[in-house]
């Protein structure tokens, strides 16, 4: 429980200063025999700032009932 709970906490802290990552995904438009267009297209996953806030305190509180064991 208490490596758990100090992984939550570092991830919190992670969310908090990296609210979201992008990535590029490649796509076929067109596929005519010899021809192929492909498009690029960038997509991002966000989080909300709350979301690491919530991790921080369940990581305390994990850490904190490893420590009563």
């Amino acid at each position: 429980m208490k490596i758990l709970g100090i992984v939550l906490i570092v991830a919190g802290i992670v969310m908090f200063l990296v609210t979201g990552i992008s990535y590029t995904t490649e796509e076929t438009v067109i596929d005519a025999g010899p021809i192929e267009v492909n498009a690029e297209n960038e997509e991002s996953l966000n989080w909300p700032p709350y979301a690491g806030g919530i991790a921080v305190i369940a990581g305390f509180v994990l850490v904190a009932i490893g420590k009563k064991q």
